[in-house]
């Protein structure tokens, strides 16, 4: 009886668990940008536009990123991607924009990557990363609608923006959360300036390199004396038999 009803449970938990992945897959599945490190406000930093292929027949051969116009971005720079051409299109701002001190006229307003190869295959995802600066301070998000081009020319637009207090939509367009700037001034720091810093990442390897060396040297002199203490447990077992032999 018992084993019956363990059975059930385990079926009703494979079940549950099967609902669950097929529920909540779709969710993986949305082109979104996430940032490398922190993306703070006042400061500059890299971000990944992530892109899987939803489709079982079809690549993904381009990927059109529009970027914020509301709040313009003075700097934008992608980086190579193998197997993608790259396209930035600037344009001139209905209404010229205070940033920074400095006043645009004109600003990045699309990043297109095109595949010359055979793009995004079923099964897999690409990341696109684009430095991008000086981020806003008057604003905790950053929105970039986006367009996702298969290879049978299905077009999926992921511009739907979410509402406070409403569902997630079908394809909401991907949103860039912002930090709060530092307390010092600062207004951290991205990825790439730890990996350009020779000495940050040299410090970095030997801290990590210390406490394993240690570790090891450690193990080694525990494992010395665990021999020893047993050699000497063996020995006195040994003369305690002989004794109780000899009484």
């Amino acid at each position: 009886m018992l084993f019956m009803k363990a059975s059930r449970l385990a079926a009703a938990g494979a079940v549950a668990a099967t609902a669950v992945v097929v529920l909540s897959s779709p969710a993986f599945a949305h082109v979104t940008v996430q940032p490398e490190g922190a993306a703070a406000k006042g400061g500059y930093a890299v971000v990944d536009f992530k892109v899987p292929n939803e489709r079982d027949d079809a690549s993904t051969t381009k990927l059109e990123v529009n970027f914020p116009t509301d709040h313009p971005l003075a700097s934008v720079m992608p980086e190579p991607v193998p197997g993608w051409k790259i396209e930035i299109t600037k344009s001139k701002l209905a209404k010229p924009v205070e940033a920074h001190g400095k006043q645009l006229t004109e600003a990045v307003t699309k990043v297109t990557w095109t595949a010359d190869g055979k793009g995004i295959e079923p099964g897999y995802f690409e990341k696109f990363p684009v430095s991008v600066g000086a981020l806003p301070e008057d604003t905790d998000t950053l929105v970039f609608k986006a367009l996702q081009t298969y290879s049978n020319k299905e077009v999926v637009r992921w511009i739907e923006e979410q509402k406070k207090g409403d569902e997630e939509p079908e394809n909401p367009a991907p949103v860039l959360e912002l930090a709060a700037a530092s307390e010092d001034g600062h207004h951290g720091s991205s990825a790439t300036d730890k990996a350009a810093d020779p000495a940050s990442a040299e410090n970095a390897s030997a801290s990590t390199a210390a406490p394993a060396d240690s570790s090891d040297t450690t193990a080694r002199v525990l494992g010395v004396v665990g021999i020893v203490v047993g050699v000497v447990g063996v020995a006195y077992g040994v003369l305690a038999g002989r004794r109780r032999t000899a009484a």
